[in-house]
């Protein structure tokens, strides 16, 4: 998220709450992909983490694709912190240890999305390499100690770093050190969002085993495949992770609201000043827990959005639905990940059946695979059979839902075409993680460093 929102629209009960998440229903023909990616940016010369300030710096970086892009920039106590595009489709954003991100704009096919990616980072390498800068495309940083890794200077960032230790063990990797690819779906009604929800809820798993890829961290391999994965593990438990009330037959958008009410805060904006929340919950707030410690402390719908954009489940609900479970890649996987869940979600024979594979699939079972996966991958036993076996059935599933869509490219393909570097891992019984550790045992003899130059983007 690159703006934090000041709505100045007056909340005074749960059901203004739970009418705003409402309000994303919207019919099939207006349904849309959003497309988000995030990479490390990293000096060529030493394969160094770059810092916020300077000449050649992130805020440089920024600074230059604001002159060649024209996009609006956005600023916190002066620093630019982000672009946002003129119609407020796309935007670019820094992650807290400088992870470079961009938010796609809305978008009708994979065919689009991927476009989309391939000129952003076309753009940024033009800005880029005049200053020795390239990216990374995996899910966790390599090299870099949390001491080495820059902090950039965000306000909801000061506040999650005080706060993060106090929650869990291993939030400040999650912020500093991770990095991801996610996509946005829509829903057209509750019913549509709940059978969604249910679905990409307990397939979440799968999808970090397909796609992950940061099996190193601080220069040796950290005995994970997905070392993000794990990391989720203890984060903030009260904000993160799976939500058992989402398989209910009855799960609604007020269930979802009324979960977020009792998350603890991170912040309000007031006057453009970031007030350190995370002493109260939304629902202390809307009680008048703050009265007293701020200037205005009545709740607005900025204060009720910007709350729903520091909640972590592994399917995130907002006006849409958020994919969260994937470690970033290189740059086919940033359209491999969003061809994946549009081809499970946006056709409904597609959903009926993975709706149907999933059915009777426990709460336990799911938390205990999403506990395997970080370690074991497509190897973690699911029912007695390797995840591996699911993997198969799943991507078939998604492959003709792409292919039942019909949208194709000026040379007749349709999207599944997107879906390779899965299959790629499905035919080898490999996943990135595996191949990592394959070329640091082999070819790289021992060293993480060549992974900045054959996994730049």
């Amino acid at each position: 998220m690159a703006r934090d929102t000041t709505d100045q629209t007056p909340l005074s009960s749960v059901q203004d709450l739970t009418d705003y998440i409402a309000a994303g229903n919207k019919p099939r023909e207006r349904f849309r992909i959003g497309t988000e990616h995030e990479k490390f940016a990293f000096f060529r010369a030493d394969n160094s983490p770059v810092p916020y300030f300077g000449d050649a710096s992130i805020s440089a970086l920024l600074t230059g694709l604001q002159k060649k892009s024209g996009w609006e920039p956005i600023t916190d106590s002066g620093n630019i912190i982000g672009l946002a595009e003129q119609n407020g489709m796309g935007a670019i954003s820094i992650e807290p240890g400088g992870q470079f991100e961009l938010s796609g704009a809305p978008l009708e096919t994979i065919h689009e999305t991927c476009k989309e990616s391939n000129q952003h980072l076309a753009t940024l390498r033009e800005i880029a390499e005049p200053m020795g800068i390239r990216f990374l495309g995996i899910g966790g940083s390599p090299k870099w100690t949390y001491a080495e890794t820059p902090q950039m200077p965000k306000s909801r960032y000061e506040i999650m770093t005080r706060y993060m230790p106090k929650v869990g063990t291993q939030g400040l990797d999650m912020m500093y050190r991770t990095c991801t690819i996610q996509v946005n779906l829509d829903f057209s009604s509750e019913a549509d969002m709940r059978k969604k929800m249910r679905v990409s809820m307990k397939l979440q798993s799968l999808a970090t085993a397909l796609f992950a890829s940061s099996p190193f961290t601080e220069g040796k391999p950290n005995g994970l495949l997905s070392w993000r994965g794990d990391i989720w593990r203890d984060v903030d438990n009260r904000r993160a992770g799976l939500l058992d009330f989402t398989f209910r037959d009855d799960f609604g958008f007020r269930d979802y609201a009324e979960w977020a009410l009792d998350a603890p805060m991170y912040f309000i904006v007031r006057d453009g000043r970031y007030h350190d929340c995370t002493h109260v919950t939304f629902r202390q707030f809307m009680n008048g827990a703050l009265k007293g410690e701020v200037a205005d402390p009545a709740p607005t719908m900025g204060d009720w959005t910007n709350h729903l954009s520091t909640l972590f489940p592994d399917v995130r609900l907002k006006r849409f639905l958020e994919m969260r479970g994937a470690d970033g890649g290189p740059w086919r996987r940033i359209c491999a990940l969003p061809a994946f869940w549009v081809g499970l979600l946006y056709d409904d024979a597609a959903l009926d059946a993975a709706d149907e594979l999933t059915k009777d699939w426990t709460f336990a079972e799911i938390s205990a695979l999403r506990n395997a996966v970080p370690a074991e991958g497509l190897k973690a036993q699911f029912r007695g059979h390797p995840l591996f076996d699911m993997a198969r059935e799943v991507v078939g599933i998604s492959r003709a839902g792409l292919k039942a869509r019909g949208k194709l490219n000026r040379e007749g393909q349709d999207e599944s075409i997107f879906l390779a570097p899965l299959e790629e891992v499905l035919a080898k019984k490999a996943t990135l993680a595996e191949d990592l550790l394959s070329l640091y045992h082999g070819r790289w003899q021992g060293s993480v460093e060549p992974v900045f130059e054959d996994y730049q983007y």
